[in-house]
């Protein structure tokens, strides 16, 4: 059988959901490209209507694409993965989907797989209330058919599973890690990236990269924007990912005459190098299971500014600050003030061990390897 001692590697079903390009997948993929594929692969469970699936790489790397019915065609989706399932005879089933894991996890138990892995990657937040109502009515199911339980952070960990399972111990909590390497401070990047958007040299550039949902809080970000550019001429908002509320983001620029210091990038594949480009990187997001960007921005030296809702493990230095009010006023102080002590010379941090791919990577490896019995 695969996945038993001497054997081919052990196959993981990672069940990504739909595929656009976000935090969770970025996630997975650095621990993918990072991990010991001669031990451990993995099969990518994506919806038929993901966007950006990474094929080539995924296939170069040796791992699968399979695609499935849409969650919103419950029981297609269902039956599709059961008999996935059973086919594949899957000894682990890793499910990224937050609450929805209810759905692909009794589909795994139905087909007997032994190993049913639910995976909190987010939390939640009052103002996304009709979000909120299907979360809140799965999320006490979500973890009903898993066998183990994983959380990016403390508080993802909470949401998810409660504060019994948390403080119980049976909540492994697997770090957001990153290439730490990747993420260096390079001037030639800086300078050549600034050129290619169309800023200035003393452009003062504020960075923001997330999908265009309502939990990344662009809306307001661009107001923040707003009331900075009063006493800041020459600031920059820079603006990358894509996502279903782009066109009133884009509406709400032109609204108040902001054309010229707002850029918007789309989905970019160099975003390691983009923040190079930047002086400020601004998370104002709603929630956040942890906020992998803020790693990165770190490991790059770049100063952050990021919302009291983001869990406080995502601090990896003395250069992140979080804003205790949802105040545009005090966010546009906040965000003078790092023009103010703005130092392009900035200095590479290396984040904290936990956060190294190279070392989490193994960790995993060898978790997968435990729960696959090999």
């Amino acid at each position: 059988m695969a996945g038993g001692k001497n054997s081919e590697p052990i196959v993981v079903a990672q069940i990504m959901g739909k595929w656009v390009g976000g935090g969770v997948e970025a996630v997975i993929m650095n621990y993918y490209r990072h991990i010991d594929r001669t031990k451990v692969q993995f099969d990518f469970i994506c919806d038929e209507d993901s966007t950006n699936i990474p094929y080539e790489e995924i296939e170069k790397l040796g791992g699968r694409i399979i695609l499935c019915p849409p969650y919103q065609k419950l029981f297609k989706y269902m039956k599709f993965l059961e008999n996935l399932f059973r086919e594949k005879k899957y000894r682990i089933v890793h499910s990224n989907i937050n609450t929805l894991s209810v759905f692909p996890l009794r589909a795994a138990k139905k087909a007997g797989v032994p190993v049913r892995i639910a995976h909190s990657h987010s939390t939640s937040n009052p103002k996304e209330w009709k979000k909120n109502l299907l979360k809140n009515v799965l999320r006490p199911f979500s973890r009903k058919y898993a066998t183990d339980y994983f959380a990016c952070s403390e508080l993802a960990g909470r949401y998810l599973f409660g504060d019994k399972a948390f403080n119980s111990g049976k909540v492994k909590i697997i770090y957001n890690a990153i290439d730490v390497d990747k993420f260096k401070f390079d001037p030639e990047a800086r300078k050549r990236l600034r050129k290619e958007i169309g800023l200035k040299d003393d452009d003062f550039v504020i960075g923001h990269i997330g999908r265009f949902v309502q939990q990344k809080n662009h809306t307001f970000l661009i107001d923040v924007f707003a009331k900075a550019k009063e006493n800041c001429k020459d600031a920059k908002l820079v603006l990358v990912g894509q996502g279903p509320l782009q066109g009133e983001i884009v509406q709400k620029v032109k609204n108040l005459k902001l054309e010229n210091d707002v850029v918007f990038l789309g989905q970019r594949n160099d975003v390691d190098k983009l923040y190079s480009a930047f002086d400020v990187f601004c998370l104002p997001s709603l929630y956040e299971g942890l906020g992998l960007v803020l790693i990165e921005a770190q490991a790059n030296g770049l100063q952050c500014i990021a919302s009291i809702s983001i869990p406080r493990e995502v601090k990896q230095s003395n250069k992140i600050m979080f804003v205790e009010k949802d105040s545009i006023e005090e966010w546009g102080r906040i965000m003078n003030s790092c023009y103010t002590n703005n130092n392009v010379g900035r200095m590479y941090n290396k984040v904290k061990h936990k956060y190294d791919i190279d070392k989490a990577s193994n960790i995993v490896g060898a978790i997968y390897a435990r729960l696959g019995g090999m």
